[in-house]
Formats: C-alpha cells, structure tokens, sequence
C-alpha cells in the first residue's frame, strides 16, 4: 500500500501543478523562451490527432513545472545469469517490467533491496509517463518542464510516443505496448519534419537517427550476445559464463569508443549515452530491450499495409486481441522468424 500511497501523492503534486497551456501564453510573467516551447508543444499536439490519427483529449494542453529534472525514477531489474527482467504487478494495467518512483531516494532503495536478492539493478531518471487517459477527467497528463527543452523533433517523438500509450495498451506485455510507441513516435516525426521543419532541422535530426540507429545496432548485438551465453545451460559452469559475459561486455564498450570516435566525440566530452554505457548491465539491456525488441517486426507490419497509418492501426488492432503467446508467434512471423 505504501507504494500505490506514493504514487497517488505524487500523480496527484503533477497534476495540481499544472495549469492550462493558454493561461502560462496569457501570463505577463511566462519567460519569452517557455511561450515558444509550449506553442510548439500545441501546434505537435494537433499534428499527433488531426494527421496520425491519436487520441484528442484533455492530454498534453496544460503545463506543470515540477522544478525538478525527472517526473519519476524507474526502477529495473535482472538476475545476473539472464537478460529476463524483474517484473512488478499491479492492479489495472498487469505486469510491468519497471517500477516508478516519485521520490529519486525511494526509488534507489528498492533497488537496493533487490541487489540484496542478487538481481542486477538500474535507477534511471524519466521525463514523462502516461496514465493511459485514465485522468483525463483531471485534465490528462501535462506539458512539463522536465521534457519541454527536448529537441523540436525529440518533443514530438515524446507526444507521439506517450499519445499512442493511450489509444492502445496491452495488460502484461511491456515488449509490445513500448515497441509499438517507439514505431508510431518514428512515424509520426518522419511526417512532421517533412511538414513543418526546415532542410536543415531534418539532416540534423537524420545525422541524429543515424547514431542512435548505429547504437541501438549495437545494443542488439550485445543482447543476443549475452543471451547465447546465459543459454548454455547448467551444463557450464558459473566461472566460464562469468567469463563470457565479460567479454560481450568488453567488446560492446570497445565497439561503443569506436562509434564515439565515428561521430567525433573527444574524450573530454561526456554524454547521457556514455554513462549509460559505463553502467551498463543485465537490468539497463533488459530495459532497453523493451523499447526495440518488438520494433522490426511492426516496422514490418506498417509496410506491410503500405505504409498507410489507419490500415496499420487496424492491424495492430487484431494483434493487441491476440493471447500474449499468439502475438509473440505472429510478431516473430514478422521478423522473419
């Protein structure tokens, strides 16, 4: 009780901090920079309803600043001999493969309690969650300051991405429900740069999508690295799957200097993706896994029907009223098994 407690308390501070996007425009007091960001934000807004097809309700047209640098901390979990994660179940919405925190410090404790059952953790922090449109009676999840100096692009993406958690969401599968977000986000910010930004935004947002795609590139080979490891069997001793997963780990950090030297990062220059890096471990990819798994089977999917958006919604439709083992067995179809 004490963390559904704390869930309310903090949802609750989100949503009494919010404010309606056109009182923050009329307030004499709003700085000049915030004024650009939220009209931004309403003009993505009405993209993600009018051209993409997503929910248009009460979400996303008022403003909260939390003054603080993350909306919650999720907590992740594996056991140090798989890339399975930790789940936590609960009412409604069924098991989930992470845990949010309002608080950085409670959150950093149960993980803790965790490492003390031997799981291999990570406390990261978040910009924005969806309640679903469950709360759209108390005006819907915010704008909020935690996101909103996000790239043009990467705000839109974070609409699109949580809009399309509240058209469809799947009880105990977070591989489909974050995949199929990551799909609809990559769409949708394809057809708004070619709508609304300029050549220039567009190749730096491409150069950009060429790094992460180089990474998540990695990431997967790393994964199925240490899952070909952890799948040997009791038949190998602890100490040589130890070894094995010492050595993926070494060769994805080694080949993770190498992108940094294809981008033309220094040493001296440090970014969020390196310390994710640096800590990288059974948690982080398991968690990462989420967000990607499922992503080249649904990209198919869209193709598939032509790459016409309601045809797609149509049939992820159909895949979302699947038992979670069918849609698995039909999203590995997709793959190319």
């Amino acid at each position: 009780m004490g963390y559904y407690w704390q869930a309310v308390r903090g949802h609750w501070g989100v949503v009494a901090a919010a404010r309606p996007v056109e009182d923050w425009l009329s307030d004499a007091q709003t700085d000049a920079r915030l004024r650009e960001r939220l009209r931004l934000a309403q003009a993505i807004r009405t993209f993600a309803s009018r051209e993409l097809g997503l929910p248009d309700n009460a979400s996303y047209r008022r403003y909260a600043d939390l003054r603080r640098s993350a909306v919650v901390w999720n907590v992740v979990a594996a056991p140090s001999d798989s890339l399975l994660p930790y789940q936590w179940c609960f009412a409604v919405v069924g098991c989930v493969t992470y845990r949010g925190y309002f608080s950085e410090s409670e959150a950093r404790a149960e993980a803790a309690r965790l490492s003390e059952q031997g799981y291999e953790t990570d406390v990261h922090p978040v910009p924005a969650y969806s309640t679903l449109g469950w709360t759209n009676w108390l005006g819907g999840d915010p704008l909020l300051n935690t996101f909103m100096g996000q790239s043009d692009a990467d705000l839109a993406r974070l609409i699109f991405h949580e809009l399309t958690h509240q058209w469809i969401y799947v009880a105990d599968d977070t591989v489909f429900n974050e995949s199929l977000a990551t799909v609809v986000e990559r769409i949708g910010v394809q057809r708004w740069l070619v709508a609304n930004a300029t050549p220039q935004a567009r190749d730096a947002d491409q150069a950009l999508g060429a790094r992460r795609a180089a990474f998540r590139q990695l990431s997967r080979a790393t994964r199925s690295d240490l899952a070909e490891a952890y799948a040997r069997g009791p038949g190998q001793s602890p100490t040589t799957r130890a070894a094995e997963k010492a050595a993926a780990m070494a060769r994805f950090r080694s080949a993770y200097q190498a992108l940094r030297t294809n981008w033309g990062l220094t040493s001296g220059t440090q970014t969020q993706l390196d310390l994710w890096v640096a800590r990288a471990n059974n948690a982080s990819f398991a968690a990462q896994g989420a967000y990607d798994d499922a992503v080249p089977a649904l990209e198919r999917l869209f193709e598939s029907q032509s790459s016409d958006l309601r045809r797609f919604y149509d049939a992820v439709t159909v895949l979302a009223g699947l038992t979670r083992i069918e849609r698995a067995k039909r999203l590995k179809e997709l793959n190319g098994g």
